[in-house]
């Protein structure tokens, strides 16, 4: 697990060795243990290490190949390294490191850019082939790994790296706020869209590559994530998951550094641990709010059944809040989910004893785990009404103030394109607008973002298109993101087994009553489960990171800090800071719940003070 930042040589006459030291400086969390830089007349790359497998300096980077021609960056891990390099060598190639960077260089110069085809892991990297003039990046089919490019400079120098906050020090990058990107963040509460909030920074897709030759560029798809479910009995699929499951996390604890889990009281992380069995688990809770915000008691509960050593932290608000900023610094976008905030911290804690964590994320969205997928009883039975009524009956009700009635038949009435955007739904999109200053409002619509992506499955079932949606916008955009920032703002590596290649590959055939049914929701992964984990432990129904930021917002000193930066000069140019107030003092009052309104700006405000009003 490292970092790297690099640029295609522009027009300006600058110290490449100097610039790129100082790029190099401000991602220095995400590799402590060495540094490394490479610079030629058209291309300079610089690289940070965390050391995790083959701790030795002849592993460092940049890393070359023996004739001197391949200058890889690689920032994580390659899981069938072992194999890939076992071919390799049959094939007639030699190794000097037990590294998996070694295996990228090799395979591709037999390969070619194909070779990504063949890796399993989470990865972002790029090749320099000075003979061909080929810069080749490319990063993981799930997008485990941030990677940004962008050619919106003075002399058009070409800048990519795994974090944006590394661009700013090139004296020819034009740090500009993308206005576009505040309108459907709001909604949102992540940056959903391939532009980032810096004006001309791209994310480059997951399951993407890029070429770069003779001054232009090609993004090239290499894999989908499209379900192709085959009939098969429950059982042979509950059987393959245990079997793909244990060798995924098997391949993800290779390392020569210390190896632990994240551990909450849900069954994704408990799954994780119990097929681990690391020496230690980490879980955080709040502070003044252990019974209705904290799984750290199940958790070590669990970690005691298993045997496992289990660490545990109680945050409090005044930590989170302070914390903030750093936050938001790290995250490079403003990004609200309030899970970043425990994560910071379980992070931090895990980072004091190993450097390798493995998480669940991801299974929620590989098995169908989220209880929005899941149709409420009484929505079943309405959907056996024909559609044409339940959409004329909705078109009724949206005349109708708001309530829990006509929610209800608006809901009932809609497809799943139109009434599904993905987990975090914050502020209504009317809202928003009516919140947004005038030149904040033409960035795209929520449903323009997700049309894109219901449109490469049109024939798929709700569930399926659920998923789908949820691969290519929250889990990428917020889920994802935050598990990166969070672990390398500490130096930590985090691994995700859900996410892997033949775990996925296992998924897409399974049929989507198997994933969520009337009974429960990643109905075949807690089958599996079993075999591993106390039945109640199977059953608890998912809870996910919950923040008591609700009552954190009405105690005063809370509400003051945030109505002092909702009155900032600044502020002003995004926002009716009236309306901001007022949502405000409805909240503090205990009028309305607002929580997530007024987090999702003030977030919003915290990152934009910290990049454009900070760091001028």
């Amino acid at each position: 697990m490292c970092g790297f930042i690099g640029y295609i040589n522009g027009t300006n006459k600058i110290d490449h060795h100097q610039t790129i030291e100082r790029m190099m400086n401000t991602i220095i969390h995400r590799g402590p243990d060495s540094g490394g830089i490479y610079t030629d007349d058209k291309v300079t790359l610089g690289f940070r290490r965390l050391s995790i497998i083959d701790l030795s300096d002849a592993a460092n980077q940049p890393m070359y190949s023996a004739d001197g021609n391949i200058v890889l960056v690689f920032n994580g891990e390659i899981f069938n390294f072992q194999e890939l390099r076992a071919d390799l060598v049959a094939r007639g190639y030699s190794f000097t490191t037990q590294s998996d960077s070694e295996v990228l260089i090799y395979g591709y110069i037999e390969f070619g850019v194909e070779f990504v085809k063949q890796l399993r892991g989470m990865f972002a990297f790029c090749v320099w082939d000075k003979k061909k003039d080929l810069q080749f990046i490319a990063r993981d089919g799930f997008g485990i790994k941030p990677l940004y490019y962008t050619s919106y400079t003075y002399d058009q120098t070409f800048i990519f790296g795994s974090e944006i906050k590394s661009f700013l020090p090139h004296p020819s990058f034009i740090k500009e706020l993308n206005k576009e990107a505040l309108r459907p963040y709001l909604t949102f509460q992540y940056n959903s869209m391939d532009e980032t909030f810096f004006k001309g920074v791209y994310k480059l897709p997951p399951a993407h590559y890029m070429v770069i030759q003779n001054g232009k560029k090609n993004i090239v798809q290499y894999w989908n994530k499209k379900f192709d479910a085959q009939e098969a009995p429950l059982e042979k699929y509950v059987e393959e998951i245990r079997e793909t499951m244990r060798n995924s996390v098997k391949a993800h604890k290779i390392s020569d550094v210390k190896v632990g889990s994240f551990l909450s009281g849900g069954v994704d992380s408990s799954y994780i641990t119990a097929l681990l069995r690391p020496d230690k688990s980490f879980s955080v809770g709040f502070l003044d709010y252990e019974e209705m915000f904290d799984e750290t008691s199940l958790a070590k509960d669990l970690s005691n059944t298993l045997d496992v050593q289990n660490e545990r932290k109680y945050i409090t608000a005044d930590e989170c809040f302070e914390a903030l900023p750093k936050i938001q610094w790290h995250m490079d976008e403003p990004q609200s989910n309030l899970s970043s905030l425990p994560l910071y911290f379980l992070s931090q804690l895990a980072a004091k004893d190993v450097t390798v964590v493995l998480s669940g994320e991801g299974a929620d969205e590989v098995f169908g785990g989220y209880s929005w997928y899941q149709s409420s009883n009484k929505m079943r039975q309405y959907e056996k009404v024909p559609f044409s009524v339940r959409k004329a009956l909705g078109s009724v009700a949206e005349m109708f103030p708001k309530n829990r009635y006509t929610q209800f038949l608006i809901k009932g009435g809609q497809t799943v394109e139109q009434r599904f955007i993905g987990h975090a739904i914050v502020w209504e999109e009317q809202d928003a607008l009516k919140v947004l200053k005038p030149d904040y409002q033409n960035g795209p619509s929520v449903n323009s973002i997700t049309k894109r992506i219901y449109d490469e499955i049109p024939s798929g079932d709700d569930v399926t298109k659920m998923q789908y949606l949820d691969f290519h916008l929250w889990m990428p955009g917020d889920i994802l993101l935050k598990a990166d920032k969070m672990s390398m703002a500490h130096s930590i590596e985090l691994r995700v087994p859900f996410l892997d290649k033949e775990v996925m590959e296992l998924a897409k055939k399974i049929p989507s009553n198997y994933r969520v049914n009337t009974t429960n929701t990643k109905y075949a992964l807690r089958q599996a489960s079993y075999q591993e984990l106390p039945e109640e432990w199977v059953k608890r129904p998912k809870l996910g990171f919950p923040v008591p930021i609700r009552h954190w917002l009405r105690e005063e000193k809370y509400y003051k800090l945030v109505k002092e930066l909702f009155n900032e000069d600044f502020a002003k140019e995004f926002f009716d800071t009236d309306q901001l107030v007022g949502y405000l003092d409805e909240h503090f009052e205990g009028k309305a719940n607002r929580g997530r309104y007024i987090w999702t700006v003030y977030v919003y405000l915290v990152w934009y003070k910290c990049f454009f009003v900070e760091m001028e």
